[in-house]
């Protein structure tokens, strides 16, 4: 019977610590950098419902505006890893990210396919006041 109980535990336990780190990444990140085809502004946006985790990226640059959904998304203590699929010209091209996250501030560093990397940082979007 103890066994039972703390098996029971450590998985409770587990599925807490799983809810907070998604419930870290939640929410809208900005930012800007620069790269290869020039300045880059994007929106990265997750969602948590629960232990999943959903995800946009919205982006402003040399090549148009748009939005991509984010995959993979995982979260391992700070650690921070996901993936964005863009087209451009009916090619399809994989982005992979990697960071790690620090209070409001994610330091990652994006590998497009082939052509290059960059290094950014994203800072949370600060809710907006209520009146």
């Amino acid at each position: 019977m103890k066994l039972r109980k703390l098996i029971l535990s450590t998985v409770l336990l587990l599925a807490a610590a799983g809810l907070a780190r998604a419930a870290d990444l939640a929410g809208k990140w900005n930012a800007e950098f620069d790269s290869q085809i020039g300045t880059q502004k994007y929106v990265y946006d997750f969602k948590a419902d629960g232990d999943k985790l959903t995800g946009t990226a919205t982006y402003d640059h040399s090549m148009g505006k748009g939005e991509a959904p984010l995959t993979d998304i995982k979260v391992n203590g700070d650690d921070v890893s996901f993936v964005e699929t863009m087209k451009i010209n009916d090619q399809e091209i994989t982005v992979t990210y990697k960071g790690k996250i620090k209070g409001d501030e994610m330091t990652l560093t994006r590998n497009v396919g082939d052509f290059g990397s960059e290094q950014l940082v994203a800072k949370r979007a600060k809710a907006p006041a209520k009146s």
